[in-house]
């Protein structure tokens, strides 16, 4: 007989329907009346909001300031970088009238046409770059680092609450610089603030790489990811960086007087990351009783749940309760104090306690009249469903350790998972083989990642299209140890002799 979970199905039965249950047991996001959108809940919320925090100081901490642009962008500025409109045409929302009046049937009709139509942003490249612009007249004027908080909208036609959704919320940074070689350290510097905050606050593992001309940034000269696996083996791409050259300074007249009194185009950037990255936190952590959350990002590191039969205990009991969370509340953790509360709904103890487990609260803190004797409480952490009982001194003095200890858990565990799924590629038999084949039930994914030399994009593409696999990134070297033993290999497929090595994997 199977052991009972808490989410059904299982991610060994139905992985997608396991993911929608998990939100929905988690209490995190449900789909809205406008078809694609989400309205995000306040657990759900709370989680985008401590990484918001964490990402916000680490803009900030590396010179950027924030500030906000319009929503409204003139179809114009898209239509001057012919690269970008392309790459986001289909998915573009489009305003074109001002008000509403009434239709003489009771209903209501669009009346005053637009001269221009205007778009809802998807991005907001080309309405920065029109300010930008204007505030750039000298050198002396950059470099200009800027990031905004905003939602964007792209009609998406396949849509998965936070994975992929025709609005989301996000932050975008775009920059200018005198320099190529400024606004390249930019680009790559934000990469490594994506993969510092993915790997230290998300417990997640990336590969940090560039990707191919077929996967760029419409409009780029380089785009950065970082790329993450998720339990079912896909990848999932959790944050972009782009060097944009000067293609969108030409586009925008983004120009400046150099120190040599001469007109130059500014050279520019842009990255971004998404409520998206609450999908991979879910995908990356989460088990069959629900969500498993870093405790860096958790909304809550503890709750306390006080057990008693009747209004006496219940006072001597809610007492103790409270002078514990005082307690626990004066501990750090990193930078922050614990963030516990009390739950002294009226529930029964089993109901309560699988709420919390559902929700992915880190350590899960009982306590009962014998507790109250023995100053003591009963401890369950989330990561490992391990529990004890423990003396309340132990508790206060471990319990930031004890977080520590389930951050790195959670890391390793992940990165275990990614590393038992990545192999290395020679041949196309090799990769059919690996690749083919996904579970239909499960939808869990064949394969994982693959690391293959290939001679061109454009002599793999067919194959990659036939098996719905795709070119994640050509990995970037930061260490010697990541650097592959050799510079050069066969194609898998062609057998030409390349210096192309890249990372193979399906994806969200």
């Amino acid at each position: 007989m199977a052991a009972k979970t808490a989410i059904t199905p299982t991610r060994a039965e139905d992985y997608p329907e396991w993911y929608q249950q998990v939100i929905r047991g988690a209490d995190l996001a449900e789909n809205s009346s406008v078809r694609g959108c989400m309205v995000i809940k306040p657990w759900g919320y709370a989680i985008w909001e401590n990484m918001q925090r964490a990402l916000d100081r680490m803009f900030k901490e590396t010179g950027h300031q924030n500030a906000y642009f319009p929503l409204f962008i003139p179809m114009s500025y898209l239509e001057k970088e012919a690269e970008h409109v392309e790459g986001f045409a289909k998915e573009c929302a489009v305003v074109t009238h001002h008000r509403l009046e009434p239709d003489g049937k009771g209903g209501l009709r669009p009346a005053g046409p637009l001269e221009e139509p205007l778009i809802v942003r998807p991005t907001s490249e080309t309405i920065i770059g029109a300010t930008y612009a204007k505030w750039v007249q000298s050198y002396r004027d950059l470099p200009i680092l800027i990031n905004q908080w905003a939602n964007v909208v792209r009609w998406e036609m396949r849509t998965r609450l936070f994975l992929r959704t025709a609005e989301f919320l996000w932050q975008e940074g775009h920059t200018v610089h005198a320099t190529s070689e400024e606004a390249m350290e930019e680009t790559r510097k934000m990469l490594d603030v994506y993969a510092d905050f993915a790997e230290n606050y998300m417990a997640m593992p990336v590969i940090k790489g560039e990707k191919t001309a077929g996967e760029r940034f419409p409009g780029a000269v380089h785009t950065f990811s970082i790329e993450a696996m998720m339990q079912d083996g896909k990848a999932l791409q959790a944050g972009t960086s782009h060097f944009l050259g000067q293609n969108f300074s030409k586009a925008q007249e983004i120009k400046f007087q150099d120190q040599n009194s001469e007109i130059a185009y500014a050279w520019t950037t842009s990255w971004g990351v998404s409520t998206r990255l609450v999908g991979a936190l879910i995908m990356s952590h989460s088990d069959d009783d629900g969500l498993v959350l870093p405790p860096r990002l958790a909304p809550l590191h503890a709750i306390i749940m006080p057990i008693y039969r009747d209004d006496a205990q219940r006072a001597e009991v809610l007492e103790y309760c409270k002078s514990l969370q005082r307690e626990l509340r004066a501990q750090s953790f990193g930078e922050e104090k614990i963030r516990v509360d009390i739950d002294d709904r009226d529930l029964r103890g089993g109901e309560k306690k699988w709420y919390h487990v559902r929700r992915g609260v880190p350590i899960r803190i009982e306590v009962g009249p014998k507790d109250l004797a023995a100053n003591a409480a009963f401890v369950a952490r989330r990561d490992t469903n391990q529990s004890a009982g423990m003396p309340r001194a132990e508790l206060i003095a471990n319990i930031s350790s004890m977080l520590e200890e389930m951050q790195s858990n959670l890391f390793t565990r992940a990165l275990q998972m990614r590393e038992s799924r990545t192999v290395d590629l020679h041949s196309e038999k090799e990769f059919r083989d690996y690749f083919a084949g996904d579970d239909e039930k499960t939808k869990i994914s064949a394969g994982g990642f693959a690391r293959c030399w290939f001679s061109s994009e454009e002599e793999v593409q067919g194959l990659l299209d036939e098996l719905k696999v795709t070119i994640r990134c050509i990995p970037l070297t930061d260490a010697e140890s990541d650097a592959p033993s050799k510079t050069t290999g066969k194609c898998f497929l062609t057998g030409k002799e390349t210096s192309n090595l890249a990372v193979f994997a399906k994806s969200y």
